[in-house]
């Protein structure tokens, strides 16, 4: 009897690790489905071409049948005992919910399209089907629940596009008032993204032999594949746009000793050994290439006076609340004032910059407008994100410096604030990164044109005059209108405003403004990522 239990134990653990290596497959083939759906929605993959010799969509097709069959062989292997599982009763009531929702979806637009029964017919399907994956993931154990449904879902996508039901030519017209439809480009990336989530999702529930431990795995798959997504796009994206403007970028490009020609960045005149005339010129008739730098030059400009007005207002009203003022009603209203000031749309502020700030600057647009309209802009979530910081410290710091003798003031300077800095700076960060691409604000109280001549770049440090009457201070350079990158990359999609007459290649040119945008604001969040690196390295060190 002892020979034999040790048998069927090695048995058992023999078909199991077996199992487990084809669900670890599974998992890993969800993954690379989820992977081929980005780079198809992004078009980094045709689904008219083909990938290792097979059609794109019939690739996407075999695949997803695959995974689909797996795991309906998972669910039932386990039901029928062939594979040692610890399943609950029931798959719960969220699980039949998340079944529902693709069911739903696919039972509607059979009924009402493929079938012809209209909007009440489709309605009907949609309620039966979804109604049905309900009761089929809820009613069973947990190992069919989790996986018949979902499995039926993934061999079902799968078979339509290897049937050439929905081919790379498919359009479905969806018969509204106005044209609209949805293409295979579309409809193809989309519906495979979200099965390959539930095919790892109840792949990762049969590689972890369902119950609890197969639960948390499912959820730890599905939060991975979520994360790599948001990777995934922001890669895509920077790369999308960094290969479109490149070209127009380095147009006319030049490396070498004196290559590079005589001018003024920020007031000071240099001579570069890199010739790149994109970033170095402005529009002037006898310019061989084109460029941005008076927009460049004034999106720094903008950018550096919003953060000079927010952050000390916004720390110096951080203090006052968290260290000063009692919490009470008038903390919760300031709260609640700030929140809502922060959810305001930027057009609201260039409405307010329009109406209130160029009348008082000599009725024109000007620089400093846009500095203190995007300022105000900045100025609520520099107060949230000091105030958050500073809750954060502990009060035992207060109470320590407060019993050594120390002041308040003194407290609040040496131990409160260089504790509170690296939250402060995150706080700066991400509102930089909003206001430098802001254009509502812009066209309303800055703006002076999309094409603005090399040497109009503004010249704010050089324009410091001292004048005999108060203020005693002047600068025309922040009076006067000027350009800045997201308004220039507006004006030239959407107007072209005299575009095709002053570049060769107009397309060029609107992709390497965006990439020089684009360029400008992750230098932003390079400097304040190494300035709250700083910070922290000296908190940890002291």
């Amino acid at each position: 009897m002892a020979g034999a239990s040790e048998a069927d134990a090695k048995l058992v653990e023999s078909n199991t690790t077996q199992t487990d290596a084809v669900a670890a497959v599974a998992v890993g083939l969800s993954a690379v489905l989820f992977a081929l759906a980005v780079a198809a929605m992004f078009e980094r993959v045709s689904l008219t071409g083909s990938l290792f010799g097979v059609q794109t969509v019939t690739l996407l097709g075999g695949l997803l049948t695959a995974l689909g069959v797996a795991v309906i062989a998972f669910g039932a292997g386990s039901r029928l005992g062939y594979v040692e599982t610890d399943p609950d009763p029931s798959a719960g009531l969220i699980a039949g919910f998340g079944a529902a929702v693709p069911w739903v979806v696919i039972g509607g637009g059979v009924a009402s399209q493929t079938l012809g029964l209209g909007t009440a017919g489709g309605a009907v399907g949609a309620l039966v089907a979804g109604g049905v994956a309900f009761a089929v993931t809820v009613l069973p154990r947990e190992d069919l629940g989790s996986t018949l449904p979902l499995g039926s879902l993934l061999t079902l996508t799968g078979l339509v596009f290897l049937t050439g039901v929905i081919g790379p030519d498919w359009v479905w017209d969806l018969g509204w008032a106005q044209t609209a439809s949805i293409t295979a480009e579309f409809f193809t990336p989309v519906a495979t993204l979200f099965s390959a989530l539930y095919g790892g999702w109840a792949s990762a529930k049969s590689y972890g032999g369902f119950g609890a431990r197969g639960r948390h795995m499912g959820a730890y798959v599905l939060v991975y594949l979520n994360a790599l997504s948001i990777v995934a796009f922001l890669f895509i994206l920077v790369a999308y746009v960094v290969v479109q403007g490149v070209p127009g970028l380095l147009t006319g490009f030049e490396l070498g000793l004196g290559t590079g020609p005589r001018t003024t960045f920020l007031g000071v005149s240099v001579t570069l050994p890199v010739s790149v005339p994109f970033v170095m010129n402005g529009v002037a008739l006898l310019n061989d290439f084109q460029g941005v730098l008076p927009a460049i030059v004034g999106t720094v400009w903008l950018v550096i006076g919003a953060v000079v007005l927010a952050v000390p207002l916004g720390v110096g009203a951080a203090v006052f609340l968290t260290e000063y003022a009692d919490r009470g009603r008038f903390t919760q209203v300031v709260e609640v004032a700030t929140n809502g000031l922060w959810s305001t749309p930027s057009i609201v502020f260039g409405l307010f910059g329009f109406a209130f700030l160029i009348p008082r600057f000599g009725n024109g647009k000007s620089l400093l407008s846009g500095m203190i309209t995007l300022g105000f802009m900045l100025l609520p979530l520099v107060v949230i994100t000091s105030r958050e910081a500073m809750l954060s410290v502990p009060d035992e710091y207060r109470d320590a410096s407060a019993a050594l003798g120390v002041s308040k003031w003194q407290t609040i300077r040496s131990v409160v604030l260089p504790a509170a800095l690296p939250g402060v700076v995150t706080g700066v960060i991400l509102g930089v990164g909003r206001i430098a691409g802001e254009t509502a604000p812009i066209l309303l109280t800055m703006a002076g044109g999309t094409f603005v001549p090399g040497s109009q770049t503004v010249d704010v440090i050089g324009s410091f005059q001292f004048t005999s009457s108060p203020p005693f201070v002047g600068n025309p350079a922040l009076l006067e209108a000027t350009s800045a990158l997201p308004y220039q990359l507006f004006a030239l999609i959407t107007a072209g405003v005299g575009l095709g007459s002053s570049v060769s290649d107009p397309d060029a040119f609107r992709w390497a403004t965006a990439l020089v945008l684009l360029v400008v604001v992750l230098s932003f969040y390079a400097i304040g990522i190494a300035t709250r690196y700083y910070f922290r390295q000296r908190l940890t060190h002291t």
